[in-house]
């Protein structure tokens, strides 16, 4: 049932900080929600500049104007809350919902599964991408595939399967992405911007160079260091070459904030 309350009432916990579930943080936040975010310990961004997640290793993240701040603790998410800023807590099973008593939960985790979100885990439950039933794991599911139905609320049945084909790019689509050779330790001395070369090494993971198959510039790297799987996506070149929407939240990512936040005024009006 409706029940008509101020935006700045609703709290909305998002799972998943990487860049899709960016940008309806983002949009959410924009609208006057108060918006949180539950992470893993060891978030694996690759569109790092534009994902919220990275606060849970420099402590902030801003993308595009807004700030997240890192808490250690449920109780320290109404200060950043008061100060107009996105809490992250380390959270992987979404347990601070007990506490928080979220009006909204979305899963934003983008496994092309359900990891264990429930719909009764809140008031109103939506669930981005495949893997998931609206009216059974959800009361709405976004449509997360790029085409004519991106951004599309559902309130029955699922979403289109996941193809396993990056969306197309200059008409560019697995060239565009490149991913781990082996498991082991990724390493690399490349920042997101910087312009590449088909042939040039982007890094390397157990010694095995990984290099482009394009030219263009780089627009995603999950960050040095981290002990990835093999097959696991690494990076992604963006053949436009515009080194500033290395900077700024995706169209897709904005179509998926729009359908999530006709999800929410759906069920509470202002």
């Amino acid at each position: 049932m409706k029940r008509t309350v101020h935006l700045s009432e609703i709290k909305v916990c998002v799972k998943g900080g990487g860049d899709i579930a960016s940008g309806v943080v983002w949009r959410l936040h924009q609208c006057g929600f108060r918006v949180c975010i539950t992470e893993i310990q060891h978030p694996m961004a690759v569109r790092r500049k534009v994902s919220f997640c990275e606060a849970v290793y420099d402590g902030h993240m801003v993308v595009e104007g807004v700030e997240a701040l890192l808490v250690n603790q449920v109780d320290d998410i109404y200060p950043v809350w008061d100060k107009n800023k996105v809490p992250v807590i380390v959270d992987p099973d979404c347990e601070s919902r007990h506490l928080i008593k979220p009006d909204v939960i979305i899963d934003g985790i983008l496994a092309k599964k359900n990891k264990g979100t429930s719909i009764n885990d809140a008031p109103v439950v939506i669930a981005l991408g495949p893997g998931f039933v609206a009216g059974r794991d959800a009361h709405f599911v976004v449509e997360t595939n790029r085409g004519h139905y991106l951004g599309r609320l559902l309130t029955t049945g699922s979403p289109e399967p996941d193809t396993g084909v990056p969306g197309p790019v200059q008409g560019i689509t697995t060239d565009r992405v490149f991913r781990a050779p082996e498991a082991g330790l990724w390493q690399s001395t490349l920042q997101i911007g910087d312009p590449v070369k088909k042939g040039d090494v982007m890094g390397a993971v157990s010694g095995v160079e990984v290099k482009a198959l394009i030219d263009g510039v780089l627009r995603g790297l999950i960050r040095p260091g981290i002990s990835v799987k093999k097959r696991l996506k690494i990076g992604d070149i963006d053949p436009r070459g515009i080194k500033e929407h290395c900077d700024t939240i995706s169209d897709k990512a904005l179509a998926i904030g729009g359908g999530v936040l006709e999800g929410i005024l759906r069920s509470y009006v202002t």
